[in-house]
C-alpha cells in the first residue's frame, strides 16, 4: 500500500480527553499543532480568569500566517467550536458559519428557531426572568427542566420539583458566580455583535420536562447538504438523569431515523449552517411516537468517535479534518471495522460519601492483556472533589470504558467480565438499583460531555490499551 500524503497543518484548538486520543492517531498523516487550554486541569484552566475570545483569535491568526497554518478545527463546547469558527472565517478557510455555531449553543434562541421551522419537535420553553439569587416567579408550573441558555457542560442542568427547589438552585457563592460568568461572558460578547436579537446568554431557561428515550443524531454539512452518519442510542441509570451507556449501532426504527433527519436538515438550514460536523440529541417516545429535540451541536460528540470507528470504519475525527480543509469525508478511506456492536460505559455513583474502587497496577496489567482492544479512562478525586461534583450535576463519574463485540448480545458478556477484572459493577439497568432519590432530583439531562470540575484538579487519567 502507498505512504500516505501528508496534509497540510491543521490547527486544533482545546485539544485534550477524546479529541487528545483521536488527533494524535492521526497526526502522522494530518500535521497539527494544538492551542487553547485544559478546562479540567491546573494551571491550564487559570487562563479562564483572563480568556478573551476576540485576542485570542487574533493571536492564532497571527500565528497561522508565521507558522503555514491552513485549517483549524475544534469539537470543545465551552469555547472551541465558536473560536475555530471565527479563525476560519478571518482566515478564509473553510468553517461553520459564526452565525449557525451562536444560534446552536444560545440554547433559547435554538428554541425559537425550532419552534418557527418544527415546532412538533419543540417543548414548551421560557427564560427565567431573574438573575442568580433574585426571588424567582411565583407563577410557574412544576415539574420544570432548567438549563443555562448557554451551556457549561450540564452544569445547572436538572429538573426542579418546586419554587423552593427552583430558588435554591438558582443561589451560588461568589467563587461559583466568577466562575459561571467567565465561562459564558467569552460567547456573550460575541452574540452581542454578531447574534443580538438572540438576548444575553446570561440567564437559565425553563423547559417542559420529556421522560422518554433519548438518542444522538450524528452527522456533517458540506455545501448545504446535510449526510447522516449514524444515531447512537442513550441509556440512562435507571431513576435518574444521568448517563449509563452509549450504544452503536442505533435499534431505533428507521422512519424515526428519518424524521430525526427530517428535523435536523429543516433546523439547520434555517440558521444558515451549511458547513461542520453535527450532533443532535433528541427523545423518542415509542408509546407516543412524539419526537423531541433537546438541542443541536455545531460540532462532533467526540465520545463517539471510538464506537464509529470500531462498528463502520468512520473515523469521525478525520471527518472533522477533511471538513476544515474543505474535502468531503465521504472521500476518506475506512479501516476495517472491528465489531457488530460498541459501547461507551460510564460508570458511576450517587451516594456522595462513597469513594470509588479504582484498579491498581495488576488490574490494570490483567484488563489490558484480556482485553487489548479496549480503551480505559479512570476518574480518581478527593473527597472536595467528589462534593463538589455531587453539588453541580447529582453524581460522580469515575471511570469510563469502550469496548466492541460481535452483537449486543457479546458486548454485555465482554462488559461483564471486563467490569469484573477492574472491580467495578457494569453499567446495564438490570444490575443497577434506583438511585438514591435526592440524588435523581439534582441528576443531569446532559450534552455528551457531563464533566465539570470548576478550576480543580483534573478529572482523571486516559489510558488507552491497543
Amino acid at each position: 500500500m502507498p505512504l500516505k500524503t501528508p496534509r497540510p497543518l491543521s490547527l486544533i484548538l482545546f485539544n485534550y480527553d477524546w479529541d487528545q486520543i483521536a488527533f494524535s492517531r492521526l497526526a502522522a498523516h494530518w500535521p497539527q499543532v494544538s492551542g487553547g487550554f485544559d478546562l479540567f486541569s491546573f494551571p491550564s484552566n487559570a487562563r479562564l480568569a483572563w480568556f478573551d475570545m476576540h485576542r485570542f483569535v487574533a493571536l492564532w491568526a497571527w500565528r497561522a500566517r508565521r507558522q503555514g497554518l491552513k485549517a483549524v478545527v475544534s469539537h470543545h463546547e465551552q469555547f472551541g467550536a465558536l473560536a475555530a469558527a471565527l479563525l476560519a472565517e478571518r482566515m478564509g478557510w473553510p468553517g461553520t458559519p459564526v452565525k449557525a455555531v451562536l444560534a446552536c449553543q444560545h440554547k433559547l434562541y435554538a428554541r425559537e428557531v425550532l419552534e418557527r421551522v418544527c415546532p412538533q419537535a419543540n417543548p414548551r420553553f421560557k427564560r427565567l426572568d431573574c438573575a442568580y439569587g433574585d426571588s424567582v416567579p411565583g407563577d410557574l408550573s412544576y415539574p420544570a427542566f432548567i438549563k443555562p441558555v448557554k451551556a457549561a457542560f450540564s452544569v445547572l442542568a436538572r429538573t426542579v420539583q418546586s419554587q423552593a427547589e427552583l430558588q435554591a438552585h438558582t443561589r451560588f457563592g461568589a467563587w461559583e458566580l466568577w466562575v459561571i460568568r467567565h465561562l459564558v461572558e467569552p460567547f456573550e460578547r460575541v452574540v452581542r455583535e454578531r447574534l443580538p436579537e438572540a438576548g444575553t446568554a446570561h440567564s437559565l431557561m425553563l423547559e417542559e420536562p420529556v421522560c422518554a428515550p433519548q438518542y444522538c443524531l450524528d452527522g456533517y454539512v458540506l455545501q448545504g447538504e446535510l449526510h447522516r452518519l449514524g444515531v447512537v442510542d442513550v441509556a440512562m441509570y435507571p431513576g435518574t438523569q444521568a448517563f449509563m451507556r452509549f450504544d452503536y449501532p442505533s435499534r431505533m426504527p428507521a422512519a424515526v431515523i428519518e424524521r430525526a433527519t427530517d428535523v435536523a436538515r429543516r433546523f439547520l438550514s434555517a440558521i444558515g449552517f451549511t458547513h461542520g460536523l453535527f450532533n443532535m440529541e433528541f427523545f423518542h417516545d415509542p408509546s407516543t411516537d412524539a419526537l423531541t429535540v433537546i438541542e443541536f451541536n455545531p460540532r462532533l460528540a467526540s465520545q463517539f468517535s471510538d464506537l464509529y470507528r470500531r462498528v463502520d470504519g468512520i473515523d469521525l475525527h478525520e471527518a472533522g479534518l477533511a471538513l476544515a480543509h474543505g474535502e468531503d469525508p465521504a472521500a476518506l478511506a475506512r479501516v476495517a471495522p472491528s465489531a457488530g456492536a460498541a459501547a461507551s460505559f460510564v460508570y458511576r455513583l450517587f451516594d456522595p460519601a462513597a469513594m470509588a474502587h479504582q484498579p491498581d497496577d495488576s488490574r490494570r496489567r490483567a484488563f489490558e492483556q484480556a482485553y487489548p482492544d479496549a480503551l480505559l479512562m479512570t476518574f480518581p478525586k478527593s473527597a472536595d472533589s467528589v462534593a463538589r461534583d455531587f453539588k453541580w450535576l447529582g453524581s460522580y463519574r469515575y471511570g469510563i470504558v469502550h469496548l466492541g463485540g460481535a452483537d449486543p448480545d457479546d458486548l454485555r458478556r465482554r462488559c461483564e467480565d471486563a467490569s469484573r477484572l477492574i472491580g467495578w459493577r457494569a453499567p446495564y439497568a438490570d444490575l443497577h438499583p434506583s438511585a438514591d432519590p435526592h440524588a435523581v432530583a439534582q441528576a443531569e439531562r446532559a450534552p455528551v460531555d457531563p464533566a465539570f470540575d470548576p478550576l480543580g484538579s483534573a478529572p482523571g487519567s486516559f489510558q488507552t490499551i491497543r
